[in-house]
């Protein structure tokens, strides 16, 4: 199996307070990952810092075997910018620009960044918007749509520029819990596809089923990593039983 992620001894802190202390994990192509852990563990600056949203302050990141933080630094902007584009990166918030259509917010990135051709980048976010059942939404502007409908988008635009591994920050915590469901079932079928994806999550049965490896943090480190099998099990550390309990009171 290919490595798409490699991270070795990653560190990051604001100020004088550390948030990620020596991470180091690896990901193959075709795995989910399911990141979890309590507020504050340093879940969400990983990936800021895996999707170049965030400098880290020491360690090694290597995506799809490319080199993109070494013990010397960062790569030159180049290198970067080429590293950048094999990420995707699906917010919590949405993020969607409210000025554009759905359609625009699609295209963007692929004709401005890419330098694709509009018609071909239309095409493109249209089978996209079909796959998110969203096709007669492509005229409609984010204010139109629901917070289920807006996510959606948001995977459709991340989707757009063909990342090699997508992320994504607590893609379900800005929904209802009636509209979590139909988020879900987009990453479980992106999954059966084979995307490679690292996913923060507070839905524990979620990760439970959909992952193929589960990572708990907690202050800044990886308390434990395994099978969802493992973690979910009674094999679990005492710490990761403590956490896990609070969601089947």
């Amino acid at each position: 199996m290919a490595k798409m992620l490699e991270v070795q001894n990653l560190q990051k802190s604001f100020g004088d307070l550390p948030v990620l202390r020596d991470i180091s994990f690896e990901v193959g192509q075709g795995e989910v990952i399911a990141v979890i852990g309590p507020s504050g563990s340093g879940k969400s600056t990983l990936l800021r810092c895996l999707t170049q949203l965030e400098h880290a302050d020491g360690g090694s990141i290597a995506v799809c075997g490319d080199e993109m933080l070494t013990e010397k630094g960062y790569k030159d902007a180049k290198v970067l910018r080429t590293i950048r584009l094999k990420t995707g990166l699906v917010f919590q918030n949405f993020n969607l620009f409210p000025h554009m259509t759905v359609l625009r917010n699609i295209t963007e990135a692929p004709v401005c960044v890419l330098k694709q051709d509009k018609a071909a980048a239309e095409q493109k976010a249209m089978e996209l918007l079909r796959k998110m059942g969203l096709e007669a939404k492509a005229k409609s502007y984010p204010c139109e749509l629901s917070g289920g409908q807006q996510q959606r988008v948001s995977i459709a635009r991340a989707l757009a520029l063909s990342p090699e591994i997508l992320f994504f920050d607590e893609p379900t915590s800005a929904l209802d819990p009636e509209l979590t469901g139909e988020i879900l079932k987009v990453i479980k079928e992106l999954a059966a596809e084979g995307m490679t994806m690292v996913i923060v999550t507070h839905e524990m049965s979620f990760a439970r089923d959909v992952a193929d490896r589960v990572i708990f943090m907690e202050g800044g480190v990886i308390v434990e990593q395994g099978e969802p099998s493992q973690l979910f099990g009674e094999s679990a550390s005492d710490r990761v039983k403590q956490f896990l309990a609070r969601f089947s009171e």
